[in-house]
């Protein structure tokens, strides 16, 4: 499966669009991330905690947006984004969404 943030994929040729492939994820913050990061605002420096959920947030939401392109039969997904929105306090969503397509 190509993923990419393009519109075409270089010697490639669209010959199909199946629709919007999307993945998403919600994620909370924890009590021991918060602790940690408390503490990083006396010293400064990153919030290694909140970066790795972050991290494992956008690969889980760009699993889920491969899979759902699979399920449309999918070669590839073009112009993919990535997005995130706050839920509730705390809790934040990740969404990756982009063009299922099939090639030639």
């Amino acid at each position: 499966m190509i993923i990419t943030t393009t519109e075409n994929i270089p010697n490639k040729e669209i010959t199909e669009i199946l629709g919007i492939a999307r993945g998403s994820t919600v994620r909370a913050k924890s009590v021991a991330s918060d602790f940690m990061a408390g503490l990083k605002n006396f010293v400064g420096g990153e919030l290694d905690e909140y970066t790795k959920l972050q991290a494992q947030a956008r690969e889980q939401a760009l699993q889920r947006m491969t899979q759902d392109a699979q399920k449309l039969g999918a070669d590839a997904i073009v112009n993919i984004r990535l997005t995130t929105s706050t839920i509730t306090q705390g809790a934040s969503e990740i969404l990756a969404y982009g063009t299922a397509v099939k090639l030639k």
